[in-house]
């Protein structure tokens, strides 16, 4: 093994996971990330089995599935509480993890933190990556607080808005999905296991309400609609409870429990997807700055997880470098490639409901499906 010495740009799922990966096989790892310190931020997650595979391998599975909510699957509604059809979920990660668990997103980053600081990783906030530059066996950084420093890799783990992308030649960037998604976390009945209603036709509300338990009491609530936030007057409150007014069934208990004391998040859903080359020379950029898609099968937490540990089992090995990651790129693209297809093909029907070949029942079996075999 060449690699001796890590910069990870981004303190994410990815950059983190990354981080604990290479630190489990001897590599010293420094991490930076933008903010000046941690915060509980964020909503809830649908973690499928393949995270919970990566989670295993890294060693914090134990942690994981104490903080989580395991279920075997979700029911599909049409928005009137009829049952669509049960949508049990494959085993991903392999039979003896759950099919797919919810959690609270700080949960996890603050266990994958607390695992990365125990393995000696240096973590240093507020910081960013200014400028690199490649050498025959290193790369050079530059950081926002003036160092700079000599690494045999840096990883880019900044997410779909990264900077540093285009740096590594990249022309590819984010994208419009057509969608945006209001997210929350309120309270939920012990027979509620997960669902996701879709509307009978376009009546001007959302295009999908879904929900996903993330404790014995409670569950994340996310709310499908289109991407601008209208000046309509109403409070954030108010308005995703007009989005939700025709859903009813388990619906109708999650729109009351909507209150102006809940706290919500909503954002403009973008995507991206780059096919090319992820690095150049001794700089690759892994997770979501090279793929991130509309959260329809809920993967994209699981692929930039599985870039980060599959990464780092292949800079470790004995080999070239630069075909090592020729390798990985090569071996990544093509699952990346059906997630993205997929969660784009559904976005599109969320956005002409009544579509005559619209099935996402088994689109998203289908797509769940092909990534049982192990990345």
């Amino acid at each position: 093994m060449s690699i001796r010495n890590v910069l990870i740009v981004g303190g994410g799922f990815t950059g983190l996971t990354a981080a604990i990966a290479l630190a489990r096989r001897s590599v010293a790892v420094t991490l930076v990330d933008r903010a000046k310190e941690w915060a509980r931020v964020g909503h809830g997650l649908t973690i499928q089995g393949n995270a919970l595979r990566v989670f295993k391998e890294i060693g914090v599975i134990d942690e994981v599935l104490e903080k989580g909510q395991s279920e075997q699957g979700l029911t599909l509604f049409f928005a009137d509480g009829r049952v669509m059809a049960p949508l049990h979920t494959p085993h991903t990660g392999g039979e003896d993890l759950p099919p797919t668990i919810g959690a609270l997103r700080p949960d996890l980053h603050e266990i994958l933190v607390a695992k990365a600081e125990s393995l000696g990783v240096e973590i240093r906030m507020g910081r960013e990556l200014v400028s690199f530059e490649n050498h025959e066996d290193s790369a050079t950084s530059v950081l926002s607080d003036g160092t700079t420093e000599s690494w045999d890799l840096i990883v880019v783990a900044e997410g779909i808005k990264s900077p540093t992308r285009p740096k590594l030649g990249i022309t590819e960037d984010r994208a419009p999905s057509g969608l945006g998604i209001w997210r929350a976390v309120t309270d939920r009945r012990p027979e509620m296991t997960g669902g996701i209603a879709f509307p009978l036709q376009d009546d001007g509300g959302a295009f999908k309400v879904g929900y996903t338990p993330v404790s014995d009491t409670q569950c994340y609530v996310f709310v499908l609609c289109r991407p601008e936030r209208p000046d309509n007057g109403l409070p954030d409150w108010q308005e995703v409870k007009r989005l939700m007014a025709n859903y009813h069934g388990d619906f109708d208990f999650l729109r009351e429990s909507i209150t102006e004391s809940t706290f919500l998040n909503f954002q403009e859903i973008e995507w991206i997807f780059v096919e090319g080359p992820w690095h150049r020379g001794r700089v690759i950029a892994l997770g979501e700055a090279v793929h991130a898609v509309p959260p329809l099968i809920a993967q994209g937490a699981a692929q930039c997880l599985e870039d980060a540990l599959l990464f780092a089992q292949y800079v470790t090995e004995d080999g070239d470098l630069e075909t090592q990651m020729r390798e990985f790129h090569s071996r990544r693209v093509p699952r990346v490639k059906g997630v993205v297809e997929a969660s784009l093909l559904l976005a599109d029907w969320e956005q002409n409901p009544g579509s005559p070949d619209a099935d996402p029942g088994r689109v998203m079996a289908d797509a769940l499906s092909a990534l049982v075999p192990a990345p």
